[in-house]
């Protein structure tokens, strides 16, 4: 069974940071490219950051310069580190492994974690 656990989400305020973590398994994860997205509500899901199975990235650019994404193959962890959050970086961040070609678009994903909420208030 595939499972992709995100964890991290927290509410805090603008300019802080927080680091979001996701645990995989189900998968060989270290030959899938990851991704991270997010949606507001009321929102199209969007995609925020990519990372291949060679660790380039790939990321929106809404967040360029703020955020890193980064893998962690020995334990099948994908994370994301937000910095100088902003009140629009508000919304639930989800986990995905990409299916097919390593693109950071909805319909390339072949597996979805569960959400991790994150909230920023000004």
């Amino acid at each position: 069974q595939v499972q992709l656990a995100e964890s991290g989400g927290a509410a805090v305020q603008a300019g802080e940071s927080l680091n979001l973590s996701c645990v995989v398994s189900g998968i060989p994860f270290s030959f899938y490219c990851m991704a991270w997205f997010r949606q507001a509500p009321g929102d199209q899901r969007e995609g925020v950051a990519l990372i291949d199975t060679n660790s380039i990235t790939t990321y929106a650019d809404s967040i360029k310069g703020r955020f890193t994404v980064s893998r962690d193959n020995a334990k099948n962890t994908l994370f994301l580190q937000m910095d100088i959050l902003k009140p629009e970086d508000t919304g639930m961040y989800y986990c995905a492994a990409v299916g097919g070609r390593c693109l950071l678009s909805s319909s390339s994903t072949a597996y979805w974690g569960q959400g991790t909420q994150v909230t920023v208030s000004s």
